[in-house]
């Protein structure tokens, strides 16, 4: 069983980050829509979670499809649905509707989950088969070299009164984080674990699924990219 069918099927999940910053979202997407030029289109957000990013593109106007492996985000992305806002149930290692789009998006490390990493590829395969011509992926990634450098070995954390104790390591393949909940008689542990892709592994993915990069950002301010200082690894690149 793949880690993250449970653990994003879990209520814990969404209680561990509900606090995730919704001004910092909008502020990014403002910004790189801003950036691309896009003014119209349809936009396909690639494990979209509860749909927040995707509930924003629909509010500035684009026609947004989100899809995700987890039904329970999925429904509750769902009770915001409209003619222009869909969500489904999808694995991003399968297309969705060939030449559709004009922008997927993959946001806030959401990718690298994968025992196999020819699923990744696969992934990336899938998403550049959703886009149309001339159509970009917008991915925003860790930056992995300095999520190693300041990893915090071992955290505690109490929301509603559930207990969360977070272990975190690393190896050559995977940043790994251990969750062991403590919910009044409740006892249950999850790991995370994503793959440590750098600059140098998406751009081979990319360039198999003939995807061209056209831009790269450090942070969500579309800082310049640096491996060993920026926060986040951000990829614009264009289907040819």
């Amino acid at each position: 069983m793949d880690w993250f069918k449970d653990w994003f099927d879990s209520k814990y999940y969404h209680i561990l980050y509900k606090n995730r910053d919704e001004q910092e979202a909008v502020f990014f997407l403002n910004k790189i829509i801003n950036h691309i030029k896009l003014k119209k289109g349809k936009v396909l957000d690639v494990a979209c979670g509860k749909g927040r990013h995707a509930k924003y593109l629909n509010k500035i106007g684009f026609n947004v499809v989100g899809i995700d492996l987890s039904k329970n985000s999925i429904d509750l992305a769902k009770k915001n649905e409209n003619e222009k806002l869909k969500f489904y149930v999808h694995d991003m290692r399968n297309i969705f509707k060939e030449n559709e789009f004009n922008l997927v998006t993959n946001l806030f490390t959401s990718f690298g989950y994968f025992e196999d990493h020819n699923d990744e590829q696969k992934a990336i395969n899938s998403m550049a088969k959703n886009l149309k011509k001339e159509g970009m992926l917008l991915i925003d990634f860790m930056n992995v070299k300095k999520v190693i450098n300041l990893l915090i070995p071992s955290e505690k954390k109490i929301i509603d009164d559930i207990n969360f104790d977070i272990k975190r390591s690393f190896n050559e393949n995977y940043i790994i984080k251990d969750i062991e909940i403590i919910d009044k008689e409740i006892n249950l542990k999850f790991q995370e674990k994503v793959r440590t892709l750098t600059l140098i592994d998406f751009s081979k993915m990319l360039e198999k699924a003939n995807l061209k990069i056209i831009d790269l950002f450090g942070d969500y301010k579309l800082s310049d990219f640096n491996a060993l200082h920026s926060d986040r690894l951000i990829i614009l690149a264009m289907k040819s």
